[in-house]
């Protein structure tokens, strides 16, 4: 019994065995670095975007 891989099917089996060895998480930072929140008009931002994005999906099913 012979095993043919398509070249989409092989290249979906090279991912899975790549991929998780790129994924590793970068080192951190040292102590003397000031972490800075993410907050404030940031979240703003975020919430009228998704106002805006409701809004147009919204308007587009009235059409």
């Amino acid at each position: 019994m012979k095993l043919k891989l398509s070249t989409i099917e092989l290249l979906i089996l090279i991912a899975l065995f790549l991929v998780p060895s790129l994924l590793h998480a970068q080192p951190g930072f040292g102590d003397d670095v000031d972490d800075v929140p993410i907050d404030g008009g940031l979240s703003l931002l975020v919430a009228a975007g998704v106002g805006y994005g409701i809004k147009k999906v919204k308007a587009h099913k009235k059409k």
